[in-house]
């Protein structure tokens, strides 16, 4: 991938990057690669993190002077497994559990999305009405709960797997009330599970409130694989897609070295995006 040809603003995802560092750590590094608007996967191993934990976290963001602008619900375990406790029977009260945290931390930072798994093997009504008590939550600060499909072959189990799978449970959930529920659409696992990257604007542009990307194969950065990154963005953009592009994908060395297809200059991002 060459220098972007859209103007859309970049973030970058402090639980995939950086990783050779603690994650208080993290945000300095955004920052001293160029970045000043960061997301994460849940940053704790609990769903009920001590106050400690939790201001150990906001300190580093607010310190590095980067702005939180997506933030994962808690998922269970993920180094072991997991892919998200919304619909599980044995997580669930974990994810319900960790919403008090979610909504300190968004309070907290002005976080606005939300990212909420699904789970390996979700029953899909406990899902749903999982989503439900989030995106009830998360209105009262005009927060947004986002819902993702993940690669098929790397997530066996994991029931979202399509732009189609997705609408459905938007619709569901819509239908129940959830008005701020919204389509996170991760091109990596969107191409890997066949969807056409060229018409998902045409499709789909109304439903995305956040973007994330890697390249394909490998889920390394951009340029490193064969996915029609830039010219799906431009779409987007073209579609009205305003917000971020979050980097999501796992360098192929050290975290620095792999934004070499990003300009420094464009690696700040438009504070009120």
């Amino acid at each position: 991938m060459t220098e972007p040809t859209h103007a859309l603003p970049f973030a970058v995802n402090l639980s995939i990057l950086f990783t050779e560092s603690p994650m208080g750590e993290r945000p300095a590094r955004a920052r001293e690669a160029g970045f000043d608007a960061v997301e994460a996967w849940w940053p704790f191993s609990s769903p009920t993190p001590d106050d400690g934990d939790i201001g150990a976290f906001l300190s580093a963001i607010s310190a590095a002077d980067v702005r939180l602008v997506a933030l994962n619900a808690y998922a269970g375990d993920m180094p072991a497994g997991d892919r998200g406790a919304a619909g599980v029977p044995t997580l669930v009260d974990g994810f319900r559990r960790s919403i008090d945290a979610l909504c300190h931390i968004a309070e907290t930072t002005g976080c606005r999305l939300f990212n909420a798994l699904y789970g390996l093997g979700a029953d899909d009504a406990l899902a749903t009405e999982s989503l439900g008590l989030l995106a009830e939550r998360v209105a009262g600060f005009d927060g947004t709960v986002l819902v993702e499909p993940l690669t098929a072959t790397e997530n066996v189990g994991y029931p979202l797997q399509t732009a189609s799978d997705v609408v459905a449970v938007l619709e569901r959930l819509r239908a129940g009330g959830a008005a701020n529920a919204r389509f996170l659409a991760d091109l990596y696992h969107l191409a890997n599970n066949g969807e056409d990257l060229t018409t998902l604007a045409e499709r789909h542009a109304g439903d995305i409130a956040h973007v994330q990307i890697a390249d394909s194969p490998g889920r390394n950065e951009p340029g490193s694989g064969t996915l029609p990154l830039d010219a799906t963005i431009r779409s987007l953009e073209s579609s009205g897609y305003n917000a971020y592009v979050a980097c999501e994908y796992r360098p192929s060395g050290r975290s620095e070295d792999s934004f070499a297809w990003l300009p420094v200059a464009r690696r700040g991002s438009r504070r009120d995006a």
